[in-house]
């Protein structure tokens, strides 16, 4: 392939163009939000099954305590009938069971009231629980948000930069040959690099220093000549840098 000097040089600053364009690419894949977002949400995710065993727990000691208390209103509702029947008096065989059956239901209720007691105090233990895995959760999504709004604030910086960018690169490869862009676009899609200047005996693609055939078939090379080096494929553009 042919194409003049000028135009193989201009290469060298479409390269550096889409060198930018594809940093801004890797720039905004690998922004340090992204593994913060990532990390973040695996923690309110984890956060978020401790909450719910919490709940469960606070549920369950609701549901135990709900109980006792219908079981001692039901105590109690016995008693003031045991009470009101040995108040109206009776036979006496009648009311030495009335006080049996008082006495039993008293030690029945302060039974039901000691464990219900402690089940209020297991809930108050449960509820702080409860209380402070949702704390950890509101702090984690605050830092959630926090990064996600970094992230956002990143993403429109790097879409700046790649319109800006973009924008340059349409018109320096509309100047250039179009055979001349189309192998430079197919080497640079393959490789992600599509020209390099040669300079000091070395590709400036893959760094490989050429000797020999290799070195006298650049320098032999006509100033119109598209090169390419033997290693990488890539288009070695021959400047005054170059010294040959």
């Amino acid at each position: 392939m042919k194409a003049s000097p000028e135009a193989q040089s201009r290469l060298l600053d479409l390269q550096a163009v889409d060198t930018a364009l594809a940093q801004l690419a890797h720039r905004r894949k690998s922004l340090p939000e992204l593994a913060e977002i990532d990390a973040v949400a695996r923690e309110i995710s984890a956060l978020e099954d401790e909450r719910a065993r919490a709940q469960v727990a606070v549920d369950d000691l609701e549901r135990d305590i709900s109980r006792f208390e219908k079981d001692i209103e039901q105590v109690r509702l016995r008693k003031s009938r045991d009470q009101a029947r040995l108040d109206a008096g009776g036979a006496l065989r009648e009311i030495e069971g009335l006080q049996h059956e008082l006495a039993t239901l008293n030690r029945r209720q302060s039974e039901l009231e000691d464990a219900e007691l402690e089940l209020m105090e297991q809930k108050e233990t449960a509820d702080a629980a409860l209380a402070e895995v949702q704390q950890r959760i509101n702090a984690a999504v605050g830092r959630r948000d926090e990064a996600e709004r970094r992230r956002d604030e990143a993403y429109g910086e790097i879409t700046k930069e790649q319109e800006f960018k973009s924008s340059a690169r349409g018109p320096l490869a509309a100047d250039l040959p179009a055979d001349l862009v189309a192998l430079y676009d197919k080497i640079r899609l393959d490789s992600g690099l599509g020209a390099a200047l040669f300079q000091s005996g070395r590709c400036g693609g893959c760094r490989i220093e050429l000797y020999g055939a290799d070195l006298a078939r650049v320098k032999a090379a006509a100033a119109d000549d598209v090169v390419r080096c033997e290693e990488c494929r890539r288009i070695m553009v021959r400047t005054k840098e170059s010294g040959l």
